[in-house]
């Protein structure tokens, strides 16, 4: 009976939980709503667009673009508050010692994440746009681009990138959850490398610069990642257990 008791409270904790996640989607979609034509109009007055006339092939492409901007714009802001529902549910099963240690992971998922979609956009994406522009014009192409496409093909490299920035992070809390440590880390390294090597593949151009300026920062990433799993798992070794 008790048994039944707490998972009937679980559930609805959570439920609770899923509640205040999405009022804060609906707060910062309506803020997502106000904030992308601004938004728009600062990808538009960037270097790697400034090149590239914004097409519309039917009635629906602006408005789309528009709703897509202001979803993304709410999943990065609701993005901390999942993540912190998410550590406030699992709380009660903490001491306070992993209670504290986990929380930090709040702040910094997000950090991490902003940074992934910096790099990518600032960096790996010019290029990108560069190189594809390029070959357009070796074949005497007539460049007409959609504003949809434009977008398609942005999202689909700042956003991976900003997910594996994650890296670092879910490697720590598998070593802290005992599912990974540094015999196994060595072991499954070359396994990892081909992995990213054939992330970064579909991810960029298929040109041999591009690819490497997209799988050589997932290899270090990988590396720093590695780095801070074994250091961790030394710690958690060395601290004795408590009775």
């Amino acid at each position: 009976m008790n048994t039944q008791e707490d998972l009937i409270g679980h559930l609805s904790e959570l439920r609770k939980r899923l509640i205040v996640v999405a009022m804060s989607f609906l707060v910062a979609m309506c803020g997502g709503l106000y904030a992308s034509p601004h938004i728009l109009r600062y990808i538009k007055s960037g270097s790697t667009a400034e090149a590239v006339e914004w097409n519309v092939f039917s009635f629906t492409d602006g408005l789309f673009i528009y709703l897509r901007c202001a979803f993304l714009f709410a999943i990065l802001f609701v993005l901390p508050v999942l993540l912190y529902q998410l550590w406030a549910f699992v709380r009660p099963g903490l001491t306070s010692r992993e209670a504290k240690g986990t929380l930090a992971y709040v702040p910094v998922s997000f950090l991490l994440f902003l940074t992934g979609i910096s790099f990518s956009y600032f960096l790996i994406f010019p290029m990108m746009m560069q190189f594809m522009m390029e070959m357009n014009h070796n074949i005497g192409a007539v460049e007409t681009y959609g504003i949809d496409r434009y977008f398609s093909f942005m999202f689909s490299i700042v956003f991976p990138l900003g997910v594996a920035f994650e890296m670092p992070l879910v490697m720590l809390f598998l070593t802290r959850l005992g599912l990974l440590n540094p015999e196994r880390l060595a072991s499954t390294r070359k396994y990892a490398y081909v992995g990213l090597a054939i992330v970064g593949a579909c991810i960029s151009p298929p040109d041999f610069v591009s690819h490497l300026s997209v799988t050589v920062p997932l290899l270090v990433l990988f590396e720093i990642s590695a780095f801070l799993s074994r250091r961790f798992a030394k710690r958690m070794s060395a601290t004795p257990s408590p009775t």
